[in-house]
């Protein structure tokens, strides 16, 4: 992100037209190829610690399909590592600091259009790969500038993939067929989830600065670096605009509120964006015609949770939002408090608190009709239902899930292990 602070915003009238987004079920997918073979849409789980992607079914019963190998060149990509010294620093301070302890072999991942490959970002190998779906193999491989990459975005038509580059504060937009560079651009601190606008003409990337050290305290949080909203053209790469959180929190008291924007969704009107920040058992409604965030939800805490927020980890105490295709509900991922909750949008009343353990992604299932969470602390996913805030099931799947995308695999797909 840039070295100061903005927080210029256009015409909110402008905004809201311009730069907004709908996140139905099924924009979070890769759109499908209507010239290629019969495809099955699925969700991919990405173990991160495992260096695995589970498939399983969108929606129903959500049964496990496949399992894809992530790391198949680890040997190599390890030899790489060693024999440099910077890389090997970086390597072992991901591994124990927001790996926390552990590897991250996967982020994020989506199909391309045709289902015959999944695109995944490796933070711990600071890079992008394209893997065959048919035969595991890699298609081909793109090393982020700096030294680890983080989440991204897939644009609606599915030919664009956005990769976050965590430690250069650098977005770099690929095409997701062959892996060449598209153009990039320039973020705050510490670059995290990338959106694209539904018409696929600007992506908003969110900012989330330095969530791995231990300067927490309210008073402390202007150490975390640039934090922002950057609004790009999708084809210069040029910057449009930037929301500063920071100045809107303010505005309404919050002074000792982290302006840390991590998952967010729009209303399905393009008129609203609901996000969570740093440290907050929440998320807040901001209004883009108004530039105003117009409403504070603060969701219970679990009273085994401890205040503590250097406990909190990478600094997130609830982290994964989604919303029903109908815009009428919202899903919470309420990570260090173990649960994950529905929230009715109008009145933003809770539903039952569903037990999960240390969730950290909230999807949409295939259908719209269910919330699907990854539990990282037990590996497994679980659903729950939009109308009743209920849970419906819950899918084993491999070490430390965290990212759920919605994709494509050929109808008649299986791994290419066997799993």
């Amino acid at each position: 992100m840039p070295a100061s602070r903005t927080g210029h915003l256009r015409a909110a009238a402008v905004a809201a037209a311009a730069f907004a987004l709908t996140v139905t079920a099924p924009t979070t997918a890769t759109a499908a190829d209507p010239g290629s073979a019969a495809l099955r849409e699925v969700l991919f789980v990405g173990n991160n610690w495992d260096g695995t992607a589970d498939v399983i079914r969108s929606s129903g019963d959500f049964a496990k399909i496949g399992r894809i190998n992530v790391i198949p060149d680890k040997a190599q990509r390890m030899a790489e590592i060693n024999a440099n010294p910077i890389k090997w620093i970086y390597f072992m301070a991901i591994r124990n600091s927001v790996g926390e302890g552990h590897d991250q072999f996967v982020d994020d991942m989506y199909s391309t259009p045709d289902g015959r490959s999944v695109v995944v970002s490796r933070p711990s190998f600071a890079d992008v790969v394209s893997l065959d779906l048919a035969t595991g193999a890699v298609n081909w491989r793109f090393p982020v500038s700096g030294y680890r990459s983080d989440h991204m975005a897939v644009s609606p038509d599915g030919k664009r993939v956005a990769v976050s580059a965590s430690t250069s504060n650098t977005v770099h937009v690929l095409d997701i067929e062959t892996g060449r560079e598209l153009g990039k651009f320039g973020t705050g601190d510490k670059p995290h989830e990338n959106i694209f606008t539904q018409d696929g003409k600007y992506i908003y990337n969110m900012a989330i600065g330095d969530v791995n050290t231990q300067t927490d305290a309210p008073w402390l949080d202007w150490t975390k670096g640039n934090r922002y909203i950057t609004v790009v053209d999708a084809t210069t790469f040029q910057r449009v605009k930037v929301i500063d959180m920071r100045d809107r929190l303010n505005a309404i008291g919050l002074t000792d509120y982290s302006d840390a924007v991590r998952p967010a969704v729009f209303s399905p009107d393009e008129s609203k964006l609901y996000f969570q920040v740093s440290f907050f058992n929440g998320f807040f409604e901001y209004d883009l015609a108004t530039d105003k965030i117009v409403r504070t939800k603060t969701l219970p805490k679990n009273p085994a949770t401890s205040d503590d927020r250097t406990t909190f980890v990478n600094d997130s105490r609830h982290h994964g939002i989604s919303m029903s295709p109908d815009g009428r509900k919202l899903c919470v991922a309420g990570t260090m408090d173990d649960y994950a909750t529905v929230v009715d949008r109008a009145t933003l009343q809770e539903g039952p608190l569903v037990t999960a353990s240390k969730p950290y992604w909230a999807t949409v299932s295939g259908d719209g009709k269910s919330c699907v969470v990854s539990e990282s602390g037990t590996d497994q996913v679980t659903a729950i239902d939009f109308a009743t805030g209920a849970k419906q099931v819950s899918v084993p799947v491999g070490d430390h899930p965290q990212r759920v995308r919605l994709g494509h695999v050929e109808s008649d797909w299986t791994s290419p292990n066997g799993s």
